[in-house]
C-alpha cells in the first residue's frame, strides 16, 4: 500500500521510523535486531536511508595519505526488498540527487519497481564533505524538485531511454523533506518554504520533517505550509536524544533548537545512561501533543538503535 492511502485510510496517527543501511561488512541481522523490538507497535512502513559515496585518506607506507572513494553504507534496495519480505510491511526507500547521474537513479527506481516497492522519499542528500558543500554528479540532478520530476515522469511513461516503445508506467508514491527550523543551506525559512511548495507542486504526495524537539517549530511550520499552498499531509519527524554530546552534534548537523528546559536537563544527567532516559520522556511529550493534534503519523529516526523508540512507542501507540 502506498504512503498516501495509509495516511487516507487511517483512524487515528500512524507509526513508522527510518533505519540507517548498516555500515559495509555487517550482516542484515543487524537490520532486524533494529526492526524486532518495534514491530508489536505495527509500523505502516518504514524507511530506508539511501547514502552518497565518500572520500577516505588511506595511509601509505612512505606515511602519506591516497584518497579513496568508497560507499560505506550500501545495500538499500537490497535491504528494502529484504524487509519487506520477511515483515510483509511497505518500505520506503530513499532515492538521492548526490553521487547519482539521472540514468543511474531511472535504473535504481526500476529496480524497486520489479521488486513491488512503490514507495519513495526523495531527499537532494548530503553535501560532498571534502568540499563542503553539496555537487551534483556530471549528469545528475542538483535539486531535489528535479528528481521529483524524474520520478512523475516514470509515473507517466516517460523514461530517459527516448528509445523505448510504450514503456509501461511506474506507480509510485513521492514523499519530500521539510524543515520545520530551515534547511541549513536556505538563506531564510521564506525562501526554504518556497522550495518544499516546488518540490510538492512538482507531484510530492506527502512532507515529512526533519527533526526537531520544540512542537512549536512545527506548528508553526505546518501553518506556514497551509498559508502559502501546501495541502498534502505532514509528518513530524523526531529523533530521541540519547548521548550528552548531542547538545553540540545536532545543532550543527541538522540546525536545530534545542530548547532551554531540554538543555538545562542534559547538563544535569550524570551520564548517557540519564541522557537517554531523559530523550525518552522527552519524545514522550513531544508525540503525546502531536498525536493529540491529530498529526497523519508520527516518523522516529532511530539511527541504528531502537530499545529507546519502542519505550516511546509503548506510551504513544
Amino acid at each position: 500500500m502506498k504512503v498516501i492511502d495509509h495516511i487516507n485510510n487511517a483512524k487515528s496517527t500512524l507509526f513508522s521510523f527510518e533505519l540507517l543501511p548498516p555500515l559495509k561488512g555487517s550482516t542484515l541481522q543487524t537490520i532486524f535486531d533494529t526492526i524486532d523490538p518495534l514491530v508489536e507497535f505495527n509500523p505502516a512502513y518504514i524507511n530506508v536511508t539511501y547514502h552518497r559515496e565518500e572520500v577516505v585518506y588511506r595511509p601509505l607506507p612512505n606515511g602519506s595519505l591516497i584518497p579513496t572513494v568508497l560507499r560505506r553504507r550500501p545495500g538499500t534496495v537490497g535491504i528494502a526488498a529484504a524487509i519487506q519480505h520477511k515483515y510483509k510491511v511497505d518500505i520506503v526507500p530513499h532515492i538521492i540527487c548526490g553521487g547519482f547521474t539521472q540514468l543511474e537513479t531511472e535504473d535504481a527506481l526500476i529496480d524497486l519497481d520489479f521488486l513491488g516497492i512503490h514507495n519513495i522519499l526523495v531527499v537532494r542528500g548530503d553535501a560532498d564533505k571534502i568540499v563542503g558543500k553539496f555537487e551534483a554528479k556530471s549528469g545528475g540532478h542538483r535539486y531535489a524538485v528535479d528528481l521529483v520530476k524524474q520520478v512523475i515522469a516514470m509515473n507517466n511513461g516517460i523514461y530517459q531511454d527516448e528509445s523505448l516503445e510504450k514503456p509501461n508506467p511506474t506507480n509510485y508514491c513521492v514523499g519530500v523533506a521539510g524543515y520545520p527550523e530551515k534547511h541549513a543551506e536556505a538563506p531564510n525559512s521564506i525562501s526554504d518554504l518556497q522550495r518544499l511548495k516546488e518540490k510538492v507542486d512538482a507531484g510530492a504526495d506527502y512532507v515529512v520533517t526533519q527533526l526537531f524537539f520544540d512542537n512549536s517549530k512545527f506548528f508553526e511550520f505546518e501553518q506556514k505550509c497551509r498559508e502559502i499552498g501546501i495541502k498534502v499531509p505532514i509528518i513530524p519527524g523526531i529523533k530521541p536524544i540519547s548521548i550528552k554530546e548531542h547538545l553540540s552534534i545536532l545543532p550543527k548537523i541538522f540546525n536545530v533548537h534545542l530548547p532551554h528546559e531540554l538543555v538545562k536537563g542534559m547538563e544535569k544527567c550524570k551520564d548517557n545512561k540519564a541522557v537517554k532516559e531523559l530523550g525518552v520522556e522527552w519524545a514522550i511529550t513531544q508525540a503525546k501533543e502531536l498525536k493529540a493534534n491529530g498529526v497523519p503519523s508520527i516518523h522516529f529516526y532511530t539511527m541504528g538503535k531502537s530499545d529507546n523508540i519502542a519505550k516511546i512507542a509503548k506510551y504513544i501507540f
